[in-house]
Formats: C-alpha cells, structure tokens, sequence
C-alpha cells in the first residue's frame, strides 16, 4: 500500500487554477524530488498533502486514511508528517534545544528528561551541539535550517515534506543541509523534496517529478529525466535552461 497517494487534486484560488488534476503516489522509504519552473505549482502541490493548503476538489490519502474526510483527526495525521519550509519556522525566544524538544512534549507527551535526551542525539546527528544553547538570532540560515529538520525529524514521522528547503541559504552552506537530508534518505527517511537542486535529484531522488502549468508532465528515474535523449520536450528545455 502506498504511504500516501493523490486522487485528482484541484487547487484553485478565485479564477486562477493553480493544480489541474494531480495523480501522485508514494512508497514507504521512497525519496521523490519535485522540480519544475517558478508558478508551475510545486509548493502548492506539497502545501495540499497535508492540507496547509486545502484542495478545491479531489483526495488525499495518508496512511491508510482520507485528510479531507469530514471526521478525520487531522492533527493526529499531520504529526506523522514533518514538514521543512523555506523559512525555517523556529520559535525565536527558545534556544536550539528547546527548539526540537518542545513539539515532543507537547504533542507527543514525552517527559522533559526524554525530550531532552532525544533532542541532543538529533543535534548531534546535525552537527548542531555545540549550538545547542543558542537562539536562532544567533545561528546562521544553514544552522537554522539544520535544526529545523532534527525538529521535524524528533517527531519520528512517517514522511518528510521539504519545501525549497535550500532557496533561501547562501550558496556555502547549501551542501551542509543536503548531507543532512541525504543521510535521512540513507536511512530510509520516506520523502517529498521540492527543490531547485538538481544534482540532489539525480544523486539522492529514487523518482523525479516535473510539475509544469499545474500538472505532473513527468514521473521517471532520475537517469531517465537527465539523459541527454529524454523524449519529453519540455523536460529538454527545463533542464537546458537549468543545467
């Protein structure tokens, strides 16, 4: 059974359709990379998995169950799902620690002790303890962005969401964050990766998705989507212009 699968979304917002019918599945330990041109739909494709945006029409399944069915305990299934945002979203008055153990105690009831234990170990898997005290004022985009994925990781989700996780970091620090996220890949992290980088996509992504005008133009291998004779045009002029 896949761990998620789409079902013809729409998302419109007034007259402007922005999705046009997505049809996506997703595998336990499967890494997807979603690439595609700016407007195209990318982040609002992955902002309707779990319903940060709701669908106009259309199905969501997660884990065996519908996210826009009327009764569905929503916050229990998005807990199962981390999400990586471009801004990095950590609480600004708490250091880097209780950064990644608050969501544990508060959502998954975990005792401070065991938070606490749980946090370091992430921070260490980040390269992040010696920062572990600081507060976000403090720590450059990448330090943000690292402690960003051990919080969303310290959940023990099922699928990592990442939304151009790596846009807004200066270009030094870009691969400190895809050794992270390549190493959750290692460990058979299930995950969703809309980026811009394509040298992740063609190393780390067991799929790539091309999302153009609010549909899924392409599906394939990532050695199938960078060959030099792929057959979809589009693709060809994406990846000339990219590349």
């Amino acid at each position: 059974m896949a761990l998620l699968s789409t079902k013809s979304i729409t998302k419109t917002f007034g007259t402007l359709e922005v999705l046009k019918g997505i049809d996506f599945t997703i595998e336990p330990g499967e890494v997807v990379a979603v690439i595609g041109p700016s407007g195209g739909g990318k982040s609002t494709f992955l902002r309707c998995l779990n319903l940060l945006e709701t669908p106009t029409s259309g199905q969501v399944l997660f884990d065996g169950e519908d996210l826009l069915a009327p009764k569905v305990d929503l916050d229990r299934l998005r807990s199962r799902m981390g999400m990586v945002f471009q801004q990095f979203n950590l609480f600004h008055n708490l250091t880097a620690l209780r950064n990644v153990m608050l969501p544990q105690m508060n959502v998954l009831g975990k005792s401070k002790a065991e938070a606490e234990a749980h946090a370091m170990e992430l921070l260490e898997k980040v390269g992040m303890t010696h920062r572990a005290t600081a507060y976000p004022s403090q720590l450059s985009g990448g330090q943000k962005q690292r402690i960003a994925i051990a919080r969303a990781v310290a959940m023990s989700p099922k699928l990592m969401l990442f939304d151009e996780p790596t846009s807004a970091l200066d270009p030094e620090v870009v691969n400190d964050v895809l050794d992270v996220m390549t190493d959750l890949a290692k460990q058979g992290m299930t995950m969703i990766v809309v980026t811009h980088e394509m040298g992740f996509a063609r190393k780390v992504a067991d799929r790539v998705v091309f999302v153009d005008g609010g549909v899924i133009a392409a599906d394939m291998p990532p050695e199938e989507f960078f060959a030099d004779d792929n057959a979809n045009p589009r693709v060809r002029d994406f990846l000339n212009k990219v590349l």
